[in-house]
């Protein structure tokens, strides 16, 4: 009986410890993504924004060292939703983030090239 208590405490525990906001794989289409009130940043590299283009309302910043000093200016109470060109890299860089942000994370699942292979046509990155 001892046993049981001492495990039902260790996951109680566990569960108590678990982050506010579990992040989070989604498929949106773009009409879908645009609807959704998420801080959308595209993490690709600048030939490839300058390559295919960027989704409409997506911030640029490269997935690098000072990622986190990049985006902290943008971070506000929605969710930051990632997109990359596959979602490879926002599905390592979402598991990353989310201890270090109170904000739910979001990974696009397929990046621009799912988006791009539905219809989308991507928009110049301005910024880039």
């Amino acid at each position: 009986m001892k046993s049981v208590n001492t495990l039902a405490i260790g996951l109680l525990i566990s569960l108590v410890s678990l982050p506010l906001w579990a992040f989070q794989s989604i498929a949106p289409s773009f009409e879908e993504l645009q609807e959704m009130d998420v801080l959308l940043i595209d993490i690709r590299e600048p030939h490839e924004w300058e390559q295919t283009g960027i989704v409409e309302g997506a911030i640029p910043i490269t997935a690098s060292r000072t990622f986190l000093q990049e985006l902290a200016p943008h971070l506000d109470d929605r969710p930051v939703a990632l997109i990359c060109r596959t979602g490879n890299r926002t599905e390592q860089l979402a598991r990353m983030l989310e201890p270090h942000i109170s904000q739910e994370v979001i990974n696009i699942e397929g990046g621009i090239f799912r988006l791009i292979a539905e219809g989308y046509e991507p928009v110049p990155c301005e910024s880039c």
